[in-house]
C-alpha cells in the first residue's frame, strides 16, 4: 500500500511541475496529430459527465452547454489552471484532486465518462477502467481518445524504444490499447476508429443497460 501512495505521490509532483508547459505541449500534438479528437469525444457526452485526467481542462471549451461537468486529475497545480480556464470560459464545472485507481464517487453516478490522451499515463490502466465502469449509470457512455500501439512495425519500435525513456521518467506508455481492455472490462463498443498509422485511437462504448 505504501508501495502505491509513493508511486501516486511521484506522479502528482511530476505533473505539478509540467503543469506550466502542459498546454503548449498539447497545442502541439493536437495540430499535428490529434487533430479534431477532443471535439468528437465531448460532442458525444451528454447529462452528468465525468472526465478523467482532466489536466488543466482543455477540453472544457467544447463540452456541450448542456451536460453537468465534474473533472478529477491527480495533480493540483493542472487543476489550478483548469479552474482559472473554466472561470475564463463562464463554465460551470465541480474540479476535484484525486486518483483514478479509486474514483472518489457513488457507483452509477454519471451518465458519460470522457478520458482523453489520459490512459497513456495511468498506471494500472485496467483499474481505471473498471472505475469508470463502476461511477457509469447502466447504458452509459465511456468515451476515450489516446494515443495507442501502431498498426506500423517501424513505428511500434519507434515507440518501443520511446518507452526505455518515458516509461521510467514520466509513466508514459506507447504501446496500449485501451479498447481491448475496454471489451475486457465488459462494455459494448459502439464506434472505434484509428487514424495516423494506427497510432491515435478514439473509442466510444456503453456500459450494458442490466448486469
Amino acid at each position: 500500500m505504501s508501495t502505491a501512495r509513493d508511486r501516486s505521490a511521484r506522479w502528482r509532483r511530476y505533473w505539478d511541475k509540467h503543469s506550466g508547459t502542459y498546454d503548449r505541449q498539447m497545442g502541439f500534438m493536437d495540430r499535428v496529430l490529434f487533430g479534431d479528437s477532443r471535439q468528437w469525444a465531448c460532442s458525444r457526452a451528454v447529462g452528468d459527465v465525468l472526465e478523467v485526467a482532466v489536466g488543466t481542462g482543455l477540453n472544457l471549451a467544447v463540452y456541450p452547454d448542456d451536460v453537468t461537468l465534474t473533472g478529477i486529475d491527480l495533480s493540483e497545480d493542472m487543476l489550478a489552471i483548469a479552474r482559472g480556464r473554466a472561470a475564463g470560459l463562464g463554465r460551470p464545472v465541480t474540479l476535484l484532486q484525486g486518483n483514478a485507481h479509486a474514483l472518489p464517487f457513488d457507483d452509477a453516478a454519471f451518465d458519460t465518462v470522457v478520458c482523453t490522451f489520459g490512459l497513456c499515463a495511468i498506471p494500472d490502466i485496467d483499474a481505471a477502467v473498471k472505475e469508470m465502469r463502476r461511477v457509469l449509470r447502466p447504458g452509459g457512455r465511456l468515451v476515450l481518445v489516446d494515443h495507442v500501439r501502431s498498426s506500423s512495425p517501424v513505428a511500434r519500435a519507434v515507440q518501443r524504444l520511446l518507452e526505455v525513456v518515458t516509461v521510467p521518467l514520466a509513466g508514459e506508455h506507447f504501446l496500449r490499447r485501451p479498447l481491448h481492455v475496454v471489451r475486457e472490462a465488459g462494455f459494448t463498443v459502439d464506434d472505434a476508429q484509428r487514424f495516423k498509422i494506427g497510432i491515435v485511437e478514439r473509442v466510444s462504448a456503453r456500459k450494458p443497460a442490466t448486469p
